[in-house]
């Protein structure tokens, strides 16, 4: 598989100066993937990165502030990089059923890619996406952070697999809980199976843990929709039924 030039578009509050555009901005990005993967976010440091790239701390800083906009970085770069799989994969597509599929093929699996790039290894930025990737938003500064766009890429992947839910099904009333809950649910079955495995239904061990998730996914998706009219009857029934009881106790 040949490498291929990309510039994905971050949002440039996340950092001082462009690190794809320069060698060692790209030997920041590649490195600190991993020595985050070796030694978890919170033993990373700016300090261990410039000692393990040769380079100086301030080099560092002349590309990202602190290590919490390093990692949100990366967090972006992950969910531009999905963006762009899921359009590359779904180019020339009409069948929104069929592009649901794929999309959530990608968000599960990493290694079945038409192209690389060079200075990502995507596996081992996957891994961190999975073991520690709720820790770039779920932060005391989430809500001053989402004024900044530090998470436009994420509701922009969300917003994707959203209109291909619609696409589907016009009616489903739900479709941004759905397409966040399927991009949570792919990393979260992941990281049970690996770490809490009581937790899933999945059994990581399977040389088909890939493909059983991606089939989890369709489940969920396909069912949310296919029953959509049909929950939605319920739902009104309940309603209606709750009314009803209200208006029973008042009198």
């Amino acid at each position: 598989m040949a490498n291929i030039s990309i510039n994905l578009k971050i949002n440039e509050n996340l950092y001082v100066r462009d690190p794809q555009a320069t060698k060692l901005g790209q030997r920041i990005v590649h490195n600190s993937i991993l020595l985050i993967d070796e030694m978890g976010f919170e033993q990373f440091t700016f300090k261990k990165l410039a000692k393990h790239i040769g380079s100086t701390e301030a080099s560092v800083y002349r590309y990202f502030e602190n290590k919490h906009r390093l990692f949100v970085y990366l967090l972006n770069w992950y969910w531009e990089w999905m963006k762009f799989r899921i359009d590359y994969n779904t180019m020339n597509i009409e069948n929104p059923v069929r592009k649901l599929k794929i999309a959530l093929t990608v968000i599960v699996d990493t290694a079945k890619r038409n192209a690389s790039i060079d200075f990502v290894d995507e596996d081992v930025l996957h891994r961190i996406i999975v073991t520690e990737g709720t820790k770039g938003y779920h932060s005391v500064y989430v809500d001053e952070e989402n004024k900044e766009g530090f998470f436009l890429s994420y509701k922009s992947l969300s917003g994707k697999i959203s209109k291909i839910l619609l696409d589907i099904n016009p009616d489903f009333p739900y479709p941004k809980s759905l397409a966040s809950t399927l991009i949570e649910t792919a990393n979260n079955t992941i990281y049970f199976a690996q770490h809490l495995p009581r937790l899933t239904d999945l059994d990581y061990q399977k040389d088909d843990f890939t493909e059983t998730t991606i089939q989890m996914l369709e489940y969920l998706a396909f069912g949310a929709l296919n029953n959509e009219t049909e929950n939605r009857s319920k739902l009104k029934t309940l309603v209606n039924n709750r009314n009803s009881m209200g208006k029973t106790m008042e009198s």
